[in-house]
């Protein structure tokens, strides 16, 4: 016996109803989120020669985090002293002002992107200055990118294997993929913008991949972090670094 045309129209809607779950569930699985990302720029030189390029890379890969929907903040090396007592040891609320905006900032970040020139083979003084201000569980469970630049032919290639040593002591795992910017004055104009000779599409999609492996991560830490506390068996030091030898 044929269902009557009424039966047929309600299990049409029926039908219309499940896909149009089923496509909301798949879109709200496959959006990309929102991430807070802390943007831990290293460069504090004001004037040249050589050429001061950290501005226009800075804004550049700003711009590039945020047009992804991301929330982002910068991290100013200027705002902070050489090294003479880190976050870490200081009572609970008793840190000076800005190295608890810093903190703040940092703790309640999904991931980081550091950047870098590089300075005789190595990261700059002032961004290891920065991390060395915070403990690792500041950072731990949680991704972060490179991104390296020059005024000559290889884009801070050096200090970028040089930081990933750092950023993995600190539990901030570096995504494999970096972003590398050689005679940035001749990629990137003042305002951070790609010169239209140097193929700006090509300069977003090579940015895509590195960022996109640093979302992955991070969204997956996210939901992990839901299911469990990642420090109940990881617990940070408290005392001393002994903390972490063998029996």
């Amino acid at each position: 016996m044929n269902p009557s045309p009424h039966k047929r129209h309600s299990h049409h809607n029926l039908q219309l109803k499940l896909l149009a779950v089923l496509l909301i569930l798949t879109s709200a699985m496959t959006a990309r989120a929102a991430l807070n990302v802390a943007l831990i720029t290293g460069s504090t030189r004001k004037s040249g020669p050589p050429i001061v390029l950290h501005p226009r890379v800075t804004t550049f890969i700003q711009t590039a985090l945020t047009n992804r929907g991301h929330n982002v903040t910068t991290i100013n090396p200027g705002d902070f002293a050489l090294l003479d007592k880190p976050y870490f040891g200081y009572r609970q609320g008793e840190a000076p002002e800005k190295l608890q905006e810093a903190q703040q900032t940092l703790s309640t970040s999904h991931c980081y992107v550091c950047i870098t020139p590089e300075y005789n083979h190595s990261p700059s003084p002032a961004l290891l200055n920065v991390l060395n201000h915070f403990g690792s569980s500041t950072f731990s469970f949680k991704p972060s990118a490179i991104v390296t630049y020059s005024a000559g032919q290889w884009g801070g290639t050096r200090a970028a294997v040089m930081l990933r040593s750092t950023l993995s002591e600190l539990g901030c795992l570096p995504v494999s993929a970096m972003i590398h910017i050689p005679k940035a004055q001749e990629v990137l104009d003042r305002d951070g913008t790609v010169f239209d000779s140097q193929d700006p599409g090509g300069w977003e999609k090579y940015c895509a991949r590195c960022f996109s492996q640093m979302e992955w991560w991070a969204e997956g830490a996210m939901r992990q972090r839901e299911l469990m506390d990642p420090f109940e068996e990881s617990p940070g030091f408290v005392k001393n670094p002994s903390q972490r030898n063998a029996p």
